[in-house]
C-alpha cells in the first residue's frame, strides 16, 4: 500500500517498488486473506431480482483450490492458457485465481463476443481449456471442432456433451491446494487488444502486473483500504478495467468487491445498487457516467455513501468532470493507461491533484512523459505522443507471438501508446486524440482491421473501412463505409442486416452503429484505405 503522505510530491518522492522474488496474483488477492481472516467478505454477488450472495475470502480460496486441483487432475500445466468466458460473477474470480494458483495463464474473453471473435482468440492463444457457461456454450457450438487444442471445457451451468460440470467437478475436488511459487515476472495474464491492423493482438502481462497497478488504483479510490470501503464497478471484468482497475486491486486490500451481471448498463439501477449496498468506491468508465447524468437529481433522490469514483478508459472530458463535481459535491479521479501499460497517470483528489479536462500526473513508481518521433521528452505545452518508460512493474511483457509488434511498440526505453498529449506547466497531462486508426468507444479500444475483415464476409460487400465517428456519449461510434457489390442496391434493408452480421460475428460493442453506402474508398497508390479522409469527412459531419 502506498504510505500516508501530507501532499503528492512528497508520496512520490518517498515511494520505491520493492517486489519480492516470489510473487503470484492468487496469494496476493485471496491466500494471504483466506489464511489471515477467513470470514472476511470478498465478493457480494447481487442477483437480478435485488437479492444478494455473499462469499468470503474463505468460501473464494476454497473454491480456487478445488478448481485448481481439477485443472491438474485434467492434464493442465503452468504455462497452459485457460480461457475465461463468463460475466461478472463470484466464479469468474475463482476460476482466474485457479489459473494462478497452477502457474496458467488466464485469457478472459467478454461475455458479448461473437463466434468470430471467440474462435481467433481461442485459436491465437493455444487454450487448452475454457471455462464459460450456457451462453459461451452456444457460442463454442458452432467453432469447437475448428479448436485442436481445447481439450476441457468447463460450464458453471452444469454438464452437456462434451462439457464437464463445474459443481460437479468441485464436488469430488480436495479444497487443498498450494500455490506455485512464481516469480513477479512469470507470465499470469492475457488480454487482448485491437490494433489499427488486422486481428487483435494478446497482450501478456506476468503476474507483477496487480503489483503495478496498485498505485494508480489505490490513488483512484482516494487511498482505497479505509475502513468501511465496498468497491463496485459496471465494468466487465474480462475488460483490463474491471479486473485490474477494480476487482484484483480490491480484493488485495481487502476491499469486498460488488458483482452484479448485466448486459447492459442502467442508470437508474446503478443509483439504487449504490444506494442499497451502501458503496463507497465504484470504478465507472466516462460513458457510464455520462449515462448517469439522464437521472433527474440523483443526489438529492438517492442516499448515496461514495467517497471516491474513478475513471478511466477513455478521455472523460471537462463537461462530464464538472457535472459530476458539482453534483456530488468532490470530483472524479481521472487516471490513464492502456492494456499494455495501465494506470500510469492519475489524480487524486484526497491530495488535491485534480484537474477539470486533464488525465491526470504521473503516478508513485512510472516515468511518463509526452515525447517526440525520436524519444525525445517535449518542453511543457508541446504536443507530442505519451509515453511511458521502461521498465515498468505494470508494462506488459510482449504481444503474444508477434516480436516484431512487440518491437515496434519501443522508441529505446519508451513504450509509445499512440495518444497524443501535452503536459501544462503544472506537470499535469492533457489528451488531445489519438495519431492511429483505433476507434474509442464507450471505453473500449476498437481496431477497424476485425471490423472491416468481418464486414467484406457479408454476401453484399465489396469493400469496407471501419472509423470511428466522434459522439457525445460514447465518445466516438463506429461507422462504416461501404462499397457494394455489382447489381447490389444499399438501404434500409441490407444497412439493418449489415448491422445484425457483424454483431453477431464480433460483438455488441463493435458493429458499426451508423453505415454509409459509397462508390468507392480513398486509397494510396499502394491499394490502402485513407482512413484520415474518412475520419475527415464524418467529422464534418458531426
Amino acid at each position: 500500500m502506498l504510505q500516508p503522505a501530507s501532499d503528492f510530491d512528497t508520496l512520490k518522492s518517498r515511494f520505491r517498488w520493492s517486489l519480492p522474488s516470489v510473487y503470484n496474483i492468487a496469494d496476493a488477492v485471496s491466500d494471504t486473506w483466506a489464511e489471515s481472516d477467513p470470514t472476511r467478505l470478498a465478493i457480494r454477488q447481487v442477483l437480478q431480482d435485488g437479492s444478494f450472495n455473499d462469499w468470503s475470502h474463505r468460501d473464494l480460496n476454497l473454491a480456487a483450490n478445488r478448481l485448481a486441483n481439477v485443472f491438474k487432475a485434467k492434464g493442465v500445466k503452468a504455462g497452459d492458457r485457460i480461457a475465461l468466458l463468463l460475466p461478472q460473477i463470484p466464479q469468474t474470480a475463482v476460476a482466474h485465481i485457479a489459473a494462478y494458483k497452477l502457474g496458467a495463464i488466464a485469457v478472459p474473453m467478454a461475455a458479448l463476443f461473437g463466434v468470430e471473435a471467440l474462435s481467433y482468440r481461442l485459436t491465437d492463444s493455444g487454450a487448452c481449456a475454457l471455462v464459460t457457461d450456457t451462453a459461451g456454450l452456444e457460442k463454442l457450438s458452432a467453432i469447437r471442432d475448428q479448436l485442436p487444442n481445447l481439450e476441457l471445457v468447463i460450464s458453471i451451468d452444469g454438464p452437456e456433451t462434451g462439457v464437464f460440470g463445474y459443481d460437479v467437478l468441485l464436488e469430488a475436488a480436495s479444497d487443498r491446494f498450494e500455490t506455485l511459487r512464481t516469480s513477479p515476472d512469470d507470465p499470469a495474464l492475457m488480454i487482448y487488444t485491437s490494433g489499427t491492423t488486422g486481428q487483435p493482438k494478446g497482450v501478456l502481462h506476468g503476474h507483477r502486473v496487480l503489483a503495478g497497478h496498485m498505485p494508480g488504483i489505490e490513488l483512484s479510490q482516494d487511498f482505497l483500504g479505509q475502513p468501511g470501503d465496498l468497491l463496485w464497478t459496471p465494468a466487465d471484468w474480462a475488460w483490463a478495467g474491471g479486473l485490474l482497475n477494480a476487482l484484483f486491486p480490491a480484493l488485495s486490500l481487502g476491499v469486498p468487491v460488488i458483482s452484479h451481471a448485466t448486459r447492459k448498463f442502467d442508470p437508474e439501477f446503478a443509483f439504487h445498487l449504490l444506494e442499497k449496498h451502501k458503496v463507497q468506491n465504484a470504478f465507472i468508465p466516462p460513458t457510464a457516467l455520462k449515462m448517469l447524468r439522464a437521472v433527474n437529481s440523483p443526489a438529492s433522490r438517492f442516499k448515496l455513501d461514495w467517497r471516491s469514483v474513478g475513471s478511466a478508459g477513455e478521455s472523460l472530458g471537462q463537461e462530464t468532470y464538472d457535472w459530476f463535481a458539482k453534483e456530488f459535491g468532490f470530483p472524479v479521479n481521472e487516471f490513464y493507461g492502456q492494456t499494455e501499460c495501465n494506470a500510469v497517470l492519475g489524480s487524486a483528489a484526497a491530495l488535491g491533484v485534480t484537474r477539470s479536462g486533464a488525465i491526470g500526473k504521473p503516478t508513485p513508481g512510472h516515468e511518463v512523459a509526452v515525447i517526440d518521433e525520436d524519444g525525445q521528452v517535449l518542453a511543457p505545452e508541446t504536443l507530442g505522443q505519451i509515453a511511458i518508460k521502461r521498465p515498468d512493474p505494470v508494462m506488459f511483457l510482449e504481444y503474444w507471438k508477434k516480436p516484431e509488434a512487440t518491437r515496434d511498440k519501443f522508441i529505446g526505453d519508451w513504450m509509445i501508446t499512440g495518444d497524443q498529449g501535452i503536459v501544462d506547466e503544472d506537470g499535469y497531462v492533457h489528451f488531445i486524440g489519438r495519431d492511429d486508426d483505433i476507434i474509442t468507444s464507450a471505453g473500449y479500444r476498437i481496431g477497424p482491421g476485425e471490423i472491416e475483415d468481418c464486414l467484406i464476409k457479408h454476401p453484399s460487400i465489396a469493400l469496407a473501412a471501419a472509423i470511428g465517428k466522434p459522439d457525445p456519449l460514447r465518445t466516438e461510434i463506429v461507422k462504416a463505409y461501404v462499397v457494394l457489390k455489382t447489381d447490389e442496391e444499399g438501404d434500409d434493408t441490407l444497412e439493418k442486416d449489415i448491422r445484425n452480421f457483424v454483431r453477431e460475428r464480433l460483438s455488441a460493442h463493435e458493429y458499426p452503429r451508423e453505415i454509409e453506402f459509397v462508390d468507392a474508398l480513398p486509397m494510396t497508390t499502394t491499394g490502402k484505405v485513407i482512413r484520415r479522409k474518412l475520419r475527415d469527412q464524418a467529422l464534418a459531419e458531426v
